[in-house]
């Protein structure tokens, strides 16, 4: 055999794995369900009362196996990704933005979503202007500010300053 057959035979192989994976991921959604409500996965009450996401994986606090800490970390790493592209699609000034005013931001905006940060119209206007100081009095001046704390203030700081607080 040469060594593009080996190729071919590796191949072929890898592809009936890559069905038979497939295969039993159907057969597992057919059979432990899955909640999808506009168009999102959420969780849900499995038949026997457990806290359940996605495919039949049991949360609960009383019983369920969890996330792990690598689960947990791919889930973050994937929000994070969507803050950042909902930032820079609705403010074009953010691309601009040092890395540390950057992580401000998406820190501030995974926090707020993007419903709520909208409504801080003076402190957008003032990054948007480069005004980091007048942005971060106006992002303490808020109701979010006062219920996060610490938080507000380390972002606050990481905005007038350009340096991370910590």
């Amino acid at each position: 055999m040469d060594l593009f057959q080996a190729y071919l035979l590796i191949s072929s192989a890898a592809a009936m794995e890559k069905n038979k994976m497939k295969k039993l991921l159907e057969m597992l959604k057919r059979h432990e369900g899955e909640v999808v409500t506009n168009g999102r996965h959420v969780a849900y009450k499995c038949p026997s009362g457990y806290w359940t996401v996605g495919v039949g994986r049991n949360v609960d606090p009383n019983g369920g196996i969890g996330l792990s800490d690598e689960e947990v970390d791919m889930l973050l790493e994937n929000d994070i990704a969507r803050v950042i592209k909902e930032l820079a699609s609705e403010y074009p000034w953010f691309n601009d933005l040092d890395d540390v005013r950057k992580d401000a931001m998406i820190d501030i905006s995974f926090n707020l979503g993007a419903t709520r940060l909208r409504g801080f119209r003076r402190a957008l206007a003032a990054m948007e202007a480069a005004k980091y100081k007048e942005a971060s009095t106006e992002f303490l001046d808020s109701k979010w500010a006062k219920q996060v704390g610490g938080r507000a203030l380390e972002l606050a700081d990481m905005i007038a300053s350009g340096e991370y607080a910590l």
